[in-house]
C-alpha cells in the first residue's frame, strides 16, 4: 500500500519546507519535490496544511487497570489520535500499580489489544523492587518513575538511602516527581488548621509550595550527578527549579506539562478544581518563566500530564478535589496557539513535543519525518475560529479545563505507522492498533 501525502508545508528538524511526504506501508519511503506526480494507491492533498512529526507524549495517565470509570487505554489513545499524538508513555500509577514485572507486562497486552496509538510503559520505583529495575528490558520499557513525594502506598519514595540505591541501579532514564512530602504535610496541616477541610483551591499553591518543588528536584539532581544516572525531572513548575538545569546537558533535563504553561494562580478564581494537579499551578511569574524555558533550553521536552477523574471527584477544593486533568487531545493545538502569541516558534514545537522525546529516550525510528522512520504524522489546519465545548472531547470524563476556549487551529489528520487513524471528517478509526514502542539502546 502507497500512500502519498502531496502539497505539504512540513516542519522537521527546525526546518519548514514543502514536499510531497510518501509512505509505503508504514514507513516513510520518500520525501519529494511538491507536485511530484502521484503514482500512489491514496492520495491526500494537505494543501494549506502544516505537516509535523506525530507527538511523542512521555507523561500521561491512561488509568487502566483499575481506575476504568475515570479512563481507559482505549478511550484515552482515540482522544491521543484525535490529538496528533501518535505515541505515549503511560505511567505506573495505576491498579495494581506497575512495579512488578508481572504487572508491566500485563499493561502491554492490554494496549496490544486497546490502543490506537503506539505505547510504551514506566515501571514503578520502590523500596522493594531496586532488582527488578536493574533487569528491565532495555529495548521495550522507556524509563523508571520515581515519586519522590506526591504519591501514597511503596511508590512514595522519599529516603534518600534508596534513592541513591535506585538511581544507581537503573541503566534507563529515571524520570521523577519532585515534591517534598514533609513540606507538603506541615502546610497541609496549617492551612487545615486555619481554613478547614474547605480550603479554596486557591491555596493548592500554598500547600504544594515552590519550596517544596525546589528542595525536591535539587535532591533529584544531586543524587543523579552522584549516581551518573540519566534524570529528567517530570511537570516542572516554578521558576527557580529552572535555575538548576543547564540548558546544554542531556544527561539532566527538565519537563514541562501543558497546565502549567497555559494557566496560573489567577485562573483558579473561575476554573476551580478543574486545573488543581500535582505539582501545582502556580503564579504568572512562573509560568512566564516556563515559557521562556521553551527556547532558552531550560525545558527539553513538553508533556501533559494527562490525568483524568470524573468530575464528581473534582469537587471540593485545596484539601478534597482530585489533582489532575485530561489534556492528550489539545495539548498540540494549545501549543499552536502559544506559537501564535510569539512565545515560540512552530519548528522548536516539533523540537520538544517529538525530536526531543525520541532523543532523550533513545525512540526507534521515530519522532522525526525522515526517510525510513515510521511514518507518524500530525497534520494541522489554521481554520475559523471555534470554541471547544463538550461534544468535542473524546476522554472517557468528558470534560476539559480548555472548555469555552477559542481555537484557530484544529487536526486535520493523524497518521501512525502510515494508516489515517484520525481524520476531522469522520474520527478516530477504532480499527486500527498502535505498536509497541522499541527503544535503541
Amino acid at each position: 500500500m502507497i500512500t502519498t501525502i502531496k502539497n505539504a508545508t512540513i516542519v522537521n528538524d527546525g526546518q519548514v519546507f514543502n514536499a510531497d511526504i510518501v509512505i509505503e506501508n508504514e514507513i516513510i519511503a520518500d520525501i519529494v519535490p511538491e507536485g511530484a506526480h502521484c503514482t500512489s494507491d491514496t492520495c491526500f492533498n494537505a494543501s494549506g496544511c502544516i505537516i509535523m512529526p506525530g507527538i511523542i507524549d512521555t507523561h500521561v495517565h491512561f488509568r487502566e487497570p483499575g481506575m476504568t470509570d475515570k479512563a481507559d487505554i482505549a478511550s484515552e489513545s482515540a482522544a491521543a489520535a484525535a490529538g496528533g499524538v501518535t505515541s505515549y508513555f503511560e505511567m505506573p500509577n495505576t491498579k495494581p500499580q506497575t512495579v512488578t514485572p508481572e504487572a508491566l507486562e500485563e499493561k502491554f497486552m492490554l494496549a496490544q489489544n486497546k490502543s490506537i496509538v503506539n505505547y510504551s510503559f514506566f515501571f514503578g520505583a520502590t523500596s522493594g523492587n531496586i532488582n527488578d529495575i536493574s533487569k528491565l528490558d532495555r529495548r521495550r520499557v522507556c524509563g523508571v518513575k520515581v515519586f519522590m513525594g506526591s504519591s501514597t502506598g511503596n511508590m512514595l519514595v522519599d529516603n534518600k538511602n534508596v534513592l541513591y540505591e535506585i538511581f544507581s541501579s537503573s541503566t534507563l532514564p529515571i524520570v521523577t516527581h519532585c515534591e517534598d512530602t514533609r513540606i507538603i504535610s506541615e502546610n497541609a496541616r496549617r492551612i487545615r488548621e486555619l481554613y478547614g477541610n474547605e480550603a479554596d483551591v486557591s491555596l493548592h499553591p500554598v500547600i504544594r509550595s515552590e519550596e517544596a518543588c525546589f528542595k525536591s528536584t535539587e535532591l533529584a539532581i544531586e543524587l543523579a550527578r552522584e549516581t551518573g544516572a540519566q534524570l529528567h525531572v517530570a511537570h516542572i513548575s516554578t521558576a527557580k527549579e529552572l535555575e538548576l538545569f543547564d540548558a546544554l546537558s542531556n544527561k539532566i533535563t527538565a519537563e514541562a506539562c501543558l497546565p502549567h504553561l497555559i494557566f496560573s494562580e489567577e485562573d483558579y478564581a473561575t476554573k476551580k478544581a478543574l486545573i488543581k494537579c500535582n505539582p501545582a499551578i502556580k503564579s504568572k511569574a512562573d509560568r512566564e518563566a516556563l515559557r521562556k524555558g521553551l527556547t532558552n533550553g531550560k525545558i527539553r521536552t513538553v508533556a501533559t500530564d494527562h490525568a483524568p477523574h470524573q468530575l464528581k471527584d473534582k469537587a471540593g477544593g485545596a484539601l478534597q478535589a482530585a489533582s489532575g486533568m485530561p489534556f492528550v487531545q489539545f495539548s498540540l493545538i494549545s501549543m499552536l496557539s502559544l506559537s501564535d502569541k510569539g512565545i515560540l516558534p512552530v519548528t522548536r514545537i516539533a523540537e520538544l513535543m517529538a525530536h526531543n522525546p525520541a532523543r532523550l529516550f533513545n525512540v526507534e525510528n521515530r519522532g522525526f519525518i525522515k526517510r525510513g522512520y515510521f511514518a507518524d504524522l500530525a497534520i494541522v489546519r489554521k481554520s475559523d475560529k471555534w470554541t471547544l465545548d463538550k461534544s468535542g472531547i473524546l476522554s472517557k470524563c468528558k470534560w476539559s479545563p480548555l472548555e469555552g476556549e477559542a481555537f484557530d487551529w484544529r487536526v486535520e489528520r493523524t497518521y501512525c505507522n502510515g494508516k489515517c487513524v484520525y481524520d476531522c471528517k469522520t474520527g478516530v478509526n477504532a480499527e486500527l492498533k498502535g505498536k509497541e514502542i522499541t527503544f535503541c539502546r
